[in-house]
C-alpha cells in the first residue's frame, strides 16, 4: 500500500517491475537451496535444454509452468531445489563448427551465454550456483569416471556393430546426418552404406526385467506402455538347426508348436552365412549391398513387401529331420534375437506372404479350437497335427510340451528374449566426452587410470572437409603412453553418446564444482530422489530408459542407492503454430518469447503459457489470447492498489467471498499438486471477478485485506 500523502501510480509497466524484484531475488538469496534438515525437501527438475542459440516458446511452456509447481511447494513449506544447465555436447556444435569455421566449444559457449540471459527475463526459482555445462571438463571428468566404474563392473564391452557409412565422406555418419528415402549423406549426397565397426556397449539388457518394474514410480501410464513394449520381453524357446556345412543356427520363437510347419529358414543380410554365400553368388552380394542402405525402420515396415534372395544353403529341422533351405531377407534384423527366423507360412502372416511370393510350401500344423475360424493363416494356438510325437496336444499345453521334447533331443532350450538392444555409446564424432580407454599391442584394451582424468578434448583441431574426427587426424592427442608396461599406446578416438551425459545430470547439480567426486554425498543423502521430473514425452524410450539404467548400474556399483532417479514424472504438450502446424522457420510460424516479454512481460506471458492449453496437451498458439490474460494480470494490480471506496459492512457479501476464497485455495492447491495449470488460472480470474464483486456490495474492509492478501500469494507461483 502507498502511504495516503503518496500520489498513486496505477500505471502497470511490467519491464521495471519485473527487472526490480528479479534483482532483489539474486541480490538477497532468495531461491538458493541449501541443506536443511529441519525442512523436508523438495528436488524438482525439468530437462535441461541444448544450447542452440534462443530460447524458444517451446522453452517457456517446458519450465515456467513447472517452475510455478516448485514455487507452489515452496510456498507451502518444502525446502525446494529446482536447477538448471544445459546439454551442451553433441552434434549441432559439431555441425556449425564445419560450416561457420569456428570451434564447436565457442559456438556452444556462446550460446549458452545467450540463453541463460534470456532465462533470467523468465524470472524462475532456478539456483545458478549450480548450474552445470556438460561439456565442460569439471563435469565430463566424472562422466569419464562413470564409464570406467561401469567398465571394471563387467557392464562395458566391445564390438563390432553397424554404422552408417559415407564412402565419399569417409567417415561414420550418426542418424541425423543421414536424408531422404534414398538415404543419403547430408554433406555431400551421396547414399550412405552399412559397415561394421568397433563400437562401445552398455549391457542394459542385464536390467531389461528390472526396468520393466514400475511399482516404485508415478509416472504416465503412456511413458510405462511405451517403456514396455521397447523393451519387448518375450518368453518362448530357442531352437537349433543345425547347417549342411557342419555350423549350426540358434533361433528364438515364440511359438515352438509350430515348429513342425517350418518350410524354409531366412537370415539376416548381416549373417555371417549370408555374408559367406556372398563370396560365391553376385546375386547375393547385391542384394545385400541394397540391404546395406536400408534403415531398420524401413525393412520392419508392415506395408513394406518382403523380399529376400536364396543363400544356397540349407538346414535340417531338429523335429522331423527335413531338410529345409535357408533365405536371406533384410525384414529380419541381425540387431534382433539371433538374426535368424524360421519360416512357418501357414501361421505367421509375414511367412505366408514372402512363401507366397517365392513358392515355398505352406504346411498347417495346427487346427483351430473354434471350428468357424477358417482364415486363411491361422496364427492362434490350436490343437497340433501333423506334429509327430506332439500331435493331438492342445493349445493350452502345446509350447510347454514342445518344449520339453525338445530338450530330450538336446535340440532346444527354454529362454527369453527381449526387444532392447544393448546401448551402443561409442560416437565417431570429435565434439563429445572423450571415452577413457587406451590400447598397447602388448597389454590390449587398457582403462585410463582414474587419477589421469579428464581426459581432455584438444583445443587445436583441424576440421577437414571429410568431416573425419578431429580426433583421429590430430598430430599428438591419439599417441600417448600405457600406463601398464610403459610402451606405446593409442588413445580411443570414439566420443560418448551425449544421452550418457544427460543420464546423470540430476547427481552433478548437488554440486556442480566437487572435485572429490561426481557428488557430494552429503548432498546426494538430503536431495536425492529426484521428487518430480517433467519433460516431453518423446525420450520415453531412449533418455528415460538410459537414466533409469544408469541408476541401477551406479547402484550396483555402489555409487547411488535405491531403485529409481525420479518418483514422479509429468509430460508437457507440444505448442503450434497459429496455423495450427509444428513451429519451424521455414512455415514462418515460430513465436519468440523475448518479443512477448519485451510486449506484455514475463509474468503475462507465463501466465499465459499456463492458461492457453492443457499443459500435458499443448495446443496452437494465438496471438490475440495472450492479450486477455494482460488484461486481467492489469486489473489484479490496478484493483488491489487501494481499497475500493464501496466497502461497508454488508454480511452476505462477506460471507459470499471468504467462501468463494476457501473453495478457490482447495481448488487452486488440488491443481497444482496435478499439474492442471489451466485451470489455475481460470480459478483466479473468476475469484478476482467475485472479489471486485464483493467490494462493490460492501464486504467489511478486514475480510477484503484478508481476501486481497491470500489472492496475491496465491497468483504468486504463477
Amino acid at each position: 500500500m502507498t502511504a495516503m500523502n503518496e500520489p498513486l501510480d496505477t500505471d502497470y509497466r511490467h519491464a521495471e517491475i519485473e527487472k526490480k524484484w528479479q534483482e532483489q531475488w539474486e541480490a538477497s538469496g532468495l531461491y538458493r537451496s541449501d541443506i536443511d534438515p529441519s525442512r523436508k525437501k523438495y528436488y524438482a527438475l525439468t530437462m535441461l535444454p541444448y544450447p542452440s542459440g534462443d530460447l524458444h516458446i517451446g522453452h517457456w511452456y517446458a519450465v515456467s509452468p513447472p517452475d510455478a509447481q516448485a514455487r507452489f511447494m515452496r510456498m507451502r513449506g518444502f525446502n525446494v531445489l529446482f536447477p538448471m544447465g544445459f546439454d551442451a555436447f553433441g552434434l549441432p556444435a559439431e555441425n556449425a563448427a564445419i560450416k561457420r569455421g569456428i570451434h564447436p566449444g565457442e559456438w556452444t559457449r556462446a550460446n549458452i551465454k545467450r540463453m541463460r540471459t534470456q532465462m533470467k527475463t523468465m524470472g524462475a526459482m532456478f539456483d545458478w550456483r549450480r548450474e552445470m555445462v556438460s561439456c565442460e571438463p569439471e563435469y565430463y571428468r566424472w562422466t569419464q569416471w562413470l564409464f570406467l566404474q561401469l567398465y571394471h563392473a563387467g557392464l562395458v564391452y566391445r564390438k563390432f556393430a553397424a554404422v552408417d557409412w559415407c564412402p565419399s565422406c569417409n567417415t561414420t555418419l550418426a542418424r541425423e546426418q543421414v536424408w531422404g528415402e534414398d538415404r543419403h549423406c547430408e554433406r555431400c549426397g551421396t547414399p550412405v552404406e552399412r559397415r561394421e565397426l568397433n563400437q562401445w556397449f552398455f549391457k542394459v539388457t542385464k536390467y531389461a526385467d528390472e526396468l520393466l518394474d514400475f511399482s516404485e514410480i508415478d509416472w504416465p501410464s503412456r511413458v510405462k506402455t511405451l517403456q514396455a513394449n521397447w523393451i519387448g520381453r518375450s518368453t518362448g524357446a530357442y531352437i537349433t538347426f543345425q547347417v549342411e556345412n557342419g555350423e549350426s543356427i540358434e533361433v528364438f520363437t515364440t511359438r515352438p508348436d509350430t515348429l513342425w510347419g517350418v518350410t524354409f529358414m531366412v537370415v539376416a543380410p548381416e549373417h555371417p552365412l549370408a555374408r559367406e554365400a556372398a563370396e560365391g553368388s553376385d546375386a547375393v552380394r547385391e542384394y545385400l549391398e541394397q540391404a546395406g542402405r536400408q534403415t531398420d525402420i524401413d525393412r520392419q515396415a508392415a506395408d513394406r513387401e518382403k523380399n529376400g534372395v536364396p543363400s544356397g544353403r540349407y538346414a535340417t529341422n531338429p523335429v522331423n529331420g527335413e531338410r529345409i533351405p535357408i533365405w536371406i531377407a533384410d525384414y529380419v534384423l541381425m540387431s534382433y534375437g539371433t538374426g535368424a527366423v524360421m519360416g512357418v507360412p501357414a501361421h505367421d502372416e509375414r511367412d505366408a506372404a514372402f512363401a507366397k511370393k517365392y513358392g515355398l510350401e505352406i504346411r498347417k500344423v495346427l487346427e483351430p479350437e473354434d471350428a468357424a475360424d477358417d482364415s486363411e493363416t491361422f496364427t492362434g494356438h490350436g490343437t497340433m497335427i501333423g506334429s509327430g510325437p506332439m500331435t493331438g496336444t492342445s493349445g493350452a499345453e502345446a509350447r510347454e510340451k514342445t518344449i520339453e521334447y525338445l530338450k530330450s533331443l538336446g535340440a532346444g532350450r527354454e529362454g527369453v528374449q527381449y526387444r532392447l538392444r544393448d546401448w551402443l555409446v561409442s560416437r565417431q564424432r570429435y565434439w563429445g566426452t572423450p571415452i577413457p580407454i587406451l590400447f598397447c599391442d602388448k597389454c590390449g584394451i587398457v582403462p585410463v587410470p582414474e587419477s589421469d582424468l579428464p581426459v581432455l578434448l584438444p583445443d587445436d583441431v583441424e576440421w577437414r572437409p571429410t568431416g573425419e574426427s578431429p580426433l583421429k587426424l590430430h598430430p599428438t592427442w591419439r599417441f600417448t603412453t600405457c600406463p601398464k608396461c610403459g610402451g606405446p599406446a593409442e588413445r580411443e578416438t570414439d566420443t560418448l553418446d551425449t544421452f550418457l551425459c544427460s543420464s546423470w545430470y540430476h547427481l552433478r547439480y548437488l554440486s556442480p564444482h566437487c572435485d572429490t567426486y561426481p557428488f557430494d554425498q552429503k548432498e546426494y543423502d538430503y536431495w536425492m530422489p529426484v521428487d518430480i521430473y517433467t519433460g516431453g514425452i518423446e525420450h520415453a524410450t531412449m533418455h528415460l530408459i538410459y537414466t533409469r539404467f544408469f541408476h541401477k548400474a551406479l547402484r550396483d556399483c555402489g555409487v547411488t542407492r535405491g531403485n529409481e532417479p525420479m518418483l514422479k514424472l509429468r509430460n508437457q504438450g507440444i505448442i503450434l503454430g497459429e496455423d495450427s502446424e509444428k513451429m519451424s522457420k521455414s512455415r514462418g510460424n515460430v513465436v519468440a518469447p523475448d518479443d512477448l516479454v519485451k510486449r506484455f512481460g514475463a509474468d503475462t506471458v507465463r501466465a499465459h503459457l499456463m492458461f492457453f492449453a492443457r499443459w500435458d496437451q499443448g495446443g496452437p498458439w494465438s496471438s490475440t489470447g495472450i492479450q486477455g490474460t494482460a488484461r486481467w494480470l492489469r486489473r489484479v494490480w490496478s484493483s488491489f492498489l487501494e481499497a475500493p471506496t464501496t466497502l461497508g459492512s454488508n454480511d452476505e457479501a462477506t460471507r459470499r467471498v471468504r467462501r468463494r476464497l476457501h473453495q478457490s485455495i482447495r481448488s487452486v492447491t488440488h491443481d497444482f499438486d496435478t499439474f492442471e495449470f489451466n485451470t489455475i488460472i481460470a480459478t483466479l480470474m473468476e475469484l478476482h471477478r467475485d472479489i471486485t464483486r464483493a467490494g462493490e456490495d460492501g464486504c467489511t474492509r478486514e475480510v477484503w485485506e484478508e481476501v486481497r492478501e491470500t489472492y496475491l500469494r496465491m497468483i504468486a507461483p504463477v
